[in-house]
């Protein structure tokens, strides 16, 4: 899924973003604040940011790029700075809620307001308490394997890279089990996490944590959920398609004993340890007929690509459409290669440290045609960090979090048969009869993934409210789960498991709603763009490369930041305030069609 999700750099800009000045910016004690002091406020406040953010990224970078016990201490020194700032900056910034000031006022103070993820209460006791547990549940994460009966011990990378290929049921479930061990001795930490960060949202004016996430998205915090439903709903019919073949497909191949046709998916059979894309299982579930298929892979070798030459073209595709090249500190900065003798973060990653023109990207690229496509993603994050460069420093950021995962992803899309060939990686294009098999790959990553995108924060938001209990906590993940996506535990869980926890996300604190808005938003930006490109084919086949108009097109939206709501933003580049996700549809027509016909005499749903 690596390009599904950035690193937690994000959240660390958007930290250092929002909260690193070298002290806490007071107000005048005066007891009515005004407009003015508001505006004094922000411009202070913004002052003080720009001190520190160029250092605390730095420290990021030194310690992602090269991990040993100094870039780690330096880098935990910056961290819980940073938390503190923002916890300071954001409650400075909740003593104006009630006065009376312009829209970008207001929007300024709410960034800053909302720019907290887990809020810490001012009492240092408890703040010192919440760091500490979100220190101890990424470090229980971090340090989790699962140990065999035979006494060898596995790294989640290691079961992952096996569940991918492994086809043995019972090994399968071995590694499923194994790795939910790790995340069931999180459950009370967590919950007390909840509880005191409930605290520090209620001294910010919110009612608790859940309000305060679900308040981030220009709309109220009870409007966003029912659009997010609005959305799966569009989405839904072909998912259940989707469902309806590979359920099939898995019952055939282990037995309808394994994978029952009349319920959910058993969770551990998908290829994936949290069953959330599918693109691993391609060889179970694949169309029968014989396609041709451009092999990215053996093309990028036998033309002799390097690492370098790789991350060229990518760049070469937004120059393509009118971008201004990489700076050459680019080249010399970047990390392309895992370096010999030291530890890394291998993950792929794009940075922006200066909020200017230091531009990089963090990777172990290997030559193949999934890391062409995840270069094209990440410099996609790059040229949006670019774009939005001379805006105020609060407003430097994607439209809403779900945009910087979309453009990325947008560009990817137009990796098409069209494109390589127009680059020499392929020297023809095949014709439409090959389709279905190159939309059931990328069904099975994206399509597949957009119900557990979607669920990830439906049980947050209610665990953070207090909505549930922690006795309830896996009861209500699994129902969340089995409604949105139809899969199912293999195994009988128990109430103290806490399965949501073995995704790094929940112990991380990572909002997840950005993967499932960006995988609406790809779409629609990408037939927007095809659409100004003057391209006639199906949207799958189409690819914006050369296209200087799209090009243009995408620069206006990305240029504005976080500058107006998004509904603005979308609307610069598609002409329509609300996401849609019915160009899935359209993208999507060819293999929509073939599953209907393979569905025909099969007994759907769950």
């Amino acid at each position: 899924m690596i390009t599904h999700k950035r690193t937690l750099l994000a959240a660390l800009v958007s930290i250092s973003l929002f909260g690193c000045g070298e002290k806490a910016t007071q107000t005048n004690a005066a007891p009515a604040p005004t407009a003015a002091d508001a505006k004094a406020f922000l411009t202070q406040a913004q002052n003080d940011i720009e001190k520190m953010q160029v250092p605390a990224a730095h420290a990021e970078w030194s310690y992602a790029t090269n991990i040993n016990f100094d870039t780690a201490a330096v880098s935990a020194y910056f961290n819980e700075v940073l938390s503190t700032k923002v916890a300071n900056l954001a409650k400075e910034a909740a003593k104006f809620n009630d006065v009376d000031v312009d829209v970008d006022t207001r929007r300024q103070l709410n960034l800053l307001k909302n720019g907290l993820t887990m809020p810490p209460p001012s009492d240092p006791v408890k703040a010192e308490r919440l760091a500490k547990i979100g220190s101890d549940l990424s470090a229980m994460y971090g340090a989790g394997e699962y140990c065999r009966e035979d006494g060898t011990c596995k790294s989640l990378v290691e079961m992952s890279g096996e569940m991918a290929t492994v086809r043995d049921a019972d090994l399968l479930l071995e590694y499923w089990k194994g790795w939910r061990e790790v995340s069931k001795p999180m459950a009370p930490l967590y919950a007390e996490q909840v509880s005191l960060a409930n605290e520090g949202a209620a001294e910010l004016g919110f009612a608790n944590v859940s309000e305060l996430w679900r308040g981030k998205y220009d709309m109220t915090a009870e409007a966003f959920p029912k659009e997010l439903d609005r959305l799966w709903s569009q989405v839904e019919p072909f998912y259940e398609a989707l469902h309806c073949h590979v359920r099939a497909e898995l019952g055939e191949h282990y037995g309808e004993d394994v994978v029952p046709q009349d319920k959910p998916i058993p969770a551990h059979l998908l290829g994936n340890m949290w069953a959330q894309s599918w693109g691993n299982i391609y060889d179970i579930v694949k169309p029968q007929q014989e396609m041709t298929v451009p092999d990215v892979t053996a093309a990028l070798n036998a033309q002799g690509y390097d690492e370098i030459a790789m991350v060229k073209q990518a760049e070469s595709f937004f120059s393509s459409l009118g971008f201004e090249e990489l700076p050459e500190t680019f080249w010399e900065r970047s990390m392309f290669q895992k370096p010999e003798g030291r530890d890394v973060q291998c993950h792929a990653s794009a940075w922006d440290l200066d909020d200017k023109d230091d531009l990089r990207i963090k990777m172990c690229i290997q030559k193949t045609g999934e890391e062409f496509n995840v270069i094209h993603h990440e410099l996609g994050h790059n040229y949006y960090q670019r774009a939005y460069k001379n805006q105020p420093l609060l407003y430097r950021g994607s439209a809403n979090d779900g945009f910087h995962e979309a453009i990325g992803d947008t560009i990817a899309l137009s990796i098409t048969p069209k494109y390589l060939k127009e680059i020499g990686l392929i020297d023809t294009i095949p014709d439409a009869s090959n389709d279905i098999g190159m939309l059931m790959q990328v069904a099975l990553d994206k399509i597949a993934f957009i119900p557990f995108g979607l669920m990830v924060d439906q049980w947050r938001w209610k665990v953070l409210s207090g909505e549930v209990t922690p006795e309830q906590y896996n009861d209500l993940w699994w129902e969340l789960r089995e409604k949105y996506q139809g899969v199912m535990p293999p195994v009988e869980r128990s109430a103290d498991a806490f399965d949501p926890g073995a995704k790094y996300h929940v112990p991380a604190n990572v909002p997840y709603t950005r993967y499932f808005l960006a995988h609406i938003l790809q779409f629609q930006f990408h037939k927007a763009l095809c659409d100004i490109a003057g391209d006639e084919g199906p949207l799958n086949r189409c690819s914006i490369y050369g296209s200087e108009e799209a090009g243009k097109a995408l620069n206006e939206m990305l240029e504005m930041g976080m500058s107006q709501p998004w509904q603005n933003a979308l609307e610069t580049l598609t002409g329509s305030p609300e996401m849609d996700a019915s160009t899935i549809a359209a993208y999507f027509a060819p293999l929509k069609a073939w599953l209907d016909e393979q569905n025909a005499t099969r007994q759907c749903g769950w």
